[in-house]
């Protein structure tokens, strides 16, 4: 019974990540914009994130590029967490569009995991017009942050305008 509530209060986590996005989590189609070289993907490192980090850096901990919307120039998916010397912060999933302007960031195009849902990434891929995870939990607030005792994995694939997330079978599952 315990597997079966803790598998449905992470399903309600994911399904609440789908649609809990920000209103600017769409892309457009346009125009390409100076200072991108053709076929360049966004700098993942040069982007400014929505993260509070006080006094602390940012670590890229993953990325990889694709062009989702089909307008001719990749996006990047950053996956990103405040510096630590100790412990495991949570992770946020961004994607990046190329900067507005020639000697500009990256923007933020979308929020695919906020950090605020304190999970962790694993296992990211980018192939195609699909981006793959595992997200890392916690069934309670008594579990170690060293530790997560929940796992899932996840895709979320550029559909219709914005990024759809597919939550895969827990594992165990039939």
């Amino acid at each position: 019974m315990h597997w079966i509530a803790t598998a449905a209060a992470l399903a309600l986590v994911i399904a609440g990540a789908a649609l809990v996005q920000p209103p600017d989590a769409t892309a457009t189609t346009t125009a390409p914009r100076p200072g991108t070289p053709a076929g360049g993907a966004p700098d993942a490192h040069a982007a400014r994130y929505p993260l509070d980090c006080g006094h602390t850096e940012v670590d890229v901990m993953g990325k990889g590029s694709a062009d989702f919307d089909g307008d001719g120039r990749p996006e990047t998916v950053a996956v990103v967490r405040c510096h630590a010397q100790g412990g495991t912060p949570p992770n946020g999933v961004y994607v990046l569009t190329p900067p507005a302007a020639e000697g500009g960031r990256p923007t933020v195009a979308a929020t695919l995991l906020d950090p605020a849902q304190r999970m962790n990434v694993t296992d990211f891929r980018v192939f195609g017009a699909t981006i793959s995870a595992t997200l890392l939990g916690y069934s309670s607030n008594d579990v170690p942050r060293c530790c997560p005792d929940k796992r899932r994995g996840v895709k979320w694939q550029w559909e219709d305008g914005k990024f759809a997330l597919t939550a895969l079978p827990a594992p165990g599952s039939v």
